[in-house]
């Protein structure tokens, strides 16, 4: 921007002197003194040029170009009338100094350019000077008009950006509103997860615990074996559920990180005890992936269990596969007949599972298999999120 604004001032600057220079030479150099025209004509080069100048020096600028009108009445009474010597230069000064400059130093700088427009009238005898109106009629149109326009245009952007600063800090103040709102639902949220799902898992441990202890003198027995599973599944609810609740909370405990696939022993271990004979395999290389694409992976696998236990036979085989720059997770489960899928089920899963893929520009896809008596779910990641 500060470049694009110094090109205009220089282009600006130099329209002038061409103006300026041109009308001058060719409307003087036959009639006027040969000395005082060539001065006076370096003289509207320079100021002309300064307009290309910095801002601050805006009253400076005016103050030359306002000697520089009155020299030319005095060098050249009976000559090329000194108003014509820089007229275009005095109008683009009176507009930088109504533009730039604030206070005294603008009222300063209008007050040289309408001396200055005042003398070229009148010292050099081109007007009378008893003809007040001519000549306050052509400083309104010389200095005064050009000076008003530089000092509306700076009014109206300073109007403007107050309008772009007062805009901002209402879009600012809107999106932490928004921000608020949602931490406040969040908090809400977490407090009815505590209050109601960590209350009733929590009592299931416990019952679940009791129970076990109550049948440990008596021999090893399915019930046992069922309630230890149960004891187990509700601690490592728990576990997750004070994950998610921090998180909601905006306050992780140090050190504390979601589940990942370095963590797929633990999740085997208590879905075999529940009943459900998992088989994990990998193939390709395995590659240590991207924390929140870790998670996500543990995640469709940890549901891809829960929809074999809950719906299969008690078998489920799990494929990891990574090929960069994917990696994808195929499932297959047996379907039990008592379990079949309602085909407009909710399917909340599997449509998590969908959304879990499609955050790594990923896809899921599902359904039965083998005339319906299996159930295929496959995922596919993105590792660089394209």
């Amino acid at each position: 921007m500060s470049g694009s604004l110094t090109r205009q001032s220089v282009l600006v600057a130099g329209f002038c002197l061409l103006a300026d220079t041109l009308t001058f030479y060719y409307a003087g150099v036959h009639v006027n003194p040969a000395l005082p025209f060539w001065c006076l004509l370096a003289g509207v080069v320079l100021v002309d040029a300064a307009l290309a100048s910095s801002a601050r020096l805006s009253g400076v600028v005016a103050f030359a170009h306002a000697a520089l009108a009155v020299a030319g009445a005095l060098l050249l009474s009976g000559g090329t009338p000194g108003r014509d010597l820089n007229d275009a230069g005095m109008l683009i000064a009176a507009y930088r100094a109504g533009a730039w400059l604030n206070g005294r130093p603008a009222v300063l700088a209008l007050l040289f350019l309408v001396a200055g427009s005042i003398g070229a009238r009148t010292l050099g005898g081109s007007t009378d000077i008893t003809d007040w109106r001519t000549v306050l009629l052509g400083t309104v149109k010389e200095a005064l008009l050009a000076w008003l326009v530089g000092r509306y245009t700076t009014a109206r952007g300073a109007h403007i950006a107050e309008l772009e600063q007062r805009a901002s800090r209402e879009r600012e103040s809107a999106r932490q509103e928004l921000a608020d709102a949602i931490a406040d639902d969040r908090s809400a949220i977490a407090r009815d997860l505590h209050d109601v799902i960590a209350h009733h898992v929590s009592a299931i441990g416990v019952h679940a615990g009791a129970a076990r202890l109550g049948l440990s003198g008596q021999k090893a027995s399915p019930v046992s074996t069922a309630l230890a599973a149960v004891e187990t599944s509700s601690r490592a609810a728990l576990l997750d559920l004070r994950r998610l609740l921090d998180f909601l909370h905006d306050s992780p405990v140090e050190g504390a990180r979601q589940p990942g696939l370095g963590n797929l022993d633990e999740l085997i271990h208590v879905v075999s005890a529940a009943g459900l004979e998992a088989n994990i395999s990998v193939q390709g290389a395995r590659l240590e992936l991207e924390g929140s694409l870790d998670i996500a992976v543990y995640r469709v696998v940890q549901e891809m269990l829960t929809n074999a236990l809950r719906h299969g036979n008690g078998r489920v085989d799990i494929t990891i596969c990574y090929e960069t720059p994917c990696v994808s997770v195929i499932a297959i489960n047996p379907i039990a007949a008592s379990k079949r899928l309602v085909e407009d089920s909710p399917r909340r899963g599997l449509e998590g599972i969908s959304s879990r893929a499609s955050m790594f520009s990923g896809f899921a896809s599902y359904g039965p298999v083998n005339g319906g008596a299996d159930w295929k779910t496959s995922v596919t990641f993105s590792m660089d999120g394209t």
